[in-house]
């Protein structure tokens, strides 16, 4: 029987990533939440979205505070037969999402810095485990069908357990950069974004049963039970050489008749008859054998007797070794590490009524190093490295203010997924198969934006989002998954004085359930549904300072 374990493949980051690409978040303001289009902004937020045309603004300070309240549910829907419940449930709760925005602008200059959760964020937790995590277990009762032909009180009936894994993921952005206009039309911008990151896993299996009872317990009764059996099997293929004094004057008799003379005690007789029974022999044909006869029986069935008792002697030592696996099992792991990505912008302004954006983010190389406290199963060794490249990036926006009571922004994002290795997929990892996660187009977002101005101090906004993943089949498992969205978001904007802003909003993202085909040998082809939700409140303020 295989080893039971979390798998290796825990360490894969359980994405968390609410609105951008496969692992970035691009909900990063408030004024993104209430709109989902700002690649062509030109408020503070710009920092993030849209850098080069920080210069737009006037001469001064400004400084912002955002923060989202993010409440994010995992469907997984397994049709794996042998498990106790094929549906498992995810959940992320996100109290503060926060960002801070700091913009200094002179004349033809603009320096800013900005500081959010480029990538995850939160926790997730599924307090049931995920299919993968509990295959193993559920084949156990199949992989010991066997003990119930050698004796039916050893049958395996059901299984059961606890399990549960959380896994959270922060990767902070801190960028700086400048900003310079050429003159009124064109600027451009260069900066950089370190993302000190933190991946933590924790998970637990415990209350390991079968048949209701400590799986540990139980197999180590039936080992005992079964190491028994082979005993009296090895005793039996002894027969001969007991029987071998006694032949040459006692070979005519019967066994009740050796009994009667006392040359055999009727325990002894008992398991003769025992032996000649499990060699397929009625009471009546025992009754009528003499001692040579039985002999004889016995010398052909002793090598069958023999390689039984082997059998069973590796099938008791196949239990004991199962049951030391069936402890309790804990894994509590960090992961840590610092990446650092280039930045640059280009704003182009024909006018004061449109704006056309361009923005590219490099990708990020960041090696994670564990620092692990706990690891029953030599999954996270303390110290070692494993890569989390987070792929480069390309947005576009174009924006329109030409109508006094109306602002609408166009943006387009790339995520260059495919130039970032994402590992191997862990269902296929259980069954010794190294199939590749790969990616067969770039992810992208294409969002539209519309800002209504019902008077110089409020407006409301409405947005609307499609993002489509280009993952391949072989990209999803229980452990990683990405589905295509779409998105509804709207929200307000209040100038409650000429330097304070308030801005709030609310987005919904809709997930299209994704199916994937697994085959398992001796199980066959399944089917098994990932599925998301994710809701996003958000407000924050911005201050400014002429």
């Amino acid at each position: 029987m295989k080893k039971l374990t979390l798998m290796v493949a825990f360490s894969m980051l359980l994405q968390i990533a609410f609105a951008g690409g496969l692992l970035t978040n691009s909900n990063q303001s408030a004024q993104y939440v209430r709109m989902l289009s700002r690649n062509a902004a030109l408020e503070i937020d710009a920092v993030f979205y849209n850098p080069a045309g920080l210069v737009k603004m006037e001469d001064g300070w400004y400084f912002a505070f955002y923060s989202q309240t993010i409440f994010q549910t995992r469907d997984i829907d397994t049709q794996f037969p042998t498990l106790n419940s094929g549906h498992y449930e995810g959940e992320t709760t996100i109290p503060v999402f926060p960002n801070v925005y700091a913009v200094y602008k002179k004349n033809n200059w603009a320096f800013s810095l900005g500081i959010g959760p480029v990538g995850g964020g939160g926790t997730a937790e599924f307090p049931s485990g995920i299919p993968t995590l509990e295959v193993p277990f559920s084949l156990i009762p199949g992989q010991l069908a066997a003990l119930g032909q050698i004796d039916p009180a050893l049958a395996v009936n059901s299984y059961d357990l606890e399990m549960a894994l959380e896994a959270s993921s922060t990767f902070w952005g801190i960028q700086l950069g400048a900003s310079y206009a050429v003159n009124d039309k064109f600027s451009f911008y260069g900066g950089m974004r370190l993302v000190p990151s933190t991946n933590t896993y924790e998970g637990v299996i415990r209350n390991i049963q079968l048949n209701g009872v400590d799986a540990a317990t139980w197999l180590n009764g039936a080992s005992s039970q079964v190491a028994t059996m082979a005993g009296n099997l090895n005793a039996l293929a002894g027969v001969p050489d007991a029987l071998a004094p006694i032949l040459p004057t006692a070979g005519e008799y019967t066994l009740d008749q050796l009994v009667g003379a006392g040359q055999m005690d009727p325990l002894q007789q008992g398991q003769i008859e025992a032996g000649l029974q499990l060699m397929g022999l009625s009471a009546e044909q025992i009754d009528a054998m003499n001692l040579n006869q039985i002999n004889g029986a016995y010398v052909q069935a002793a090598p069958g007797f023999v390689e039984n008792a082997q059998t069973l002697t590796g099938t008791a030592q196949t239990l004991t070794g199962t049951a030391d696996q069936m402890g309790d099992k804990e894994v509590k792991t960090k992961q840590k590490g610092v990446g650092v990505a280039p930045i640059l912008g280009f704003n182009y302004s024909p006018n004061d009524d449109w704006t056309v954006a361009l923005k590219y983010e490099f990708k990020t190389k960041l090696t994670l190093e564990n620092e692990t406290d706990v690891d029953d199963m030599g999954l996270f060794p303390d110290g070692a490295e494993s890569s989390n490249d987070v792929p480069a990036i390309f947005s576009a926006g174009l924006g329109y203010r030409g109508i006094d009571w109306l602002e609408a922004q166009l943006s387009y994002t790339k995520y260059f997924d495919k130039g970032v290795d994402y590992g191997y997929n862990t269902r296929y990892s259980t069954l010794g198969e190294m199939v590749h996660r790969d990616i067969d187009k770039n992810y992208y977002e294409l969002a539209l934006g519309l800002q209504f101005n019902v008077s110089n101090n409020f407006a409301f906004s409405v947005g609307g989002m499609r993002s489509k993943n280009g993952v391949t089949p072989e990209y999803q498992s229980d452990f990683s998954f990405s589905n295509s969205s779409y998105t509804l978001a709207g929200g307000i904007m209040w100038k409650i004085t000429d330097k304070l802003t308030f801005d709030a909003g609310v987005l919904n993202t809709f997930y299209q359930d994704d199916t994937v085909a697994f085959s398992h040998a001796g199980v066959g082809t399944y089917n098994e549904t990932y599925g998301k939700t994710t809701t996003s409140i958000a407000a924050g303020i911005s201050y400014s300072l002429f």
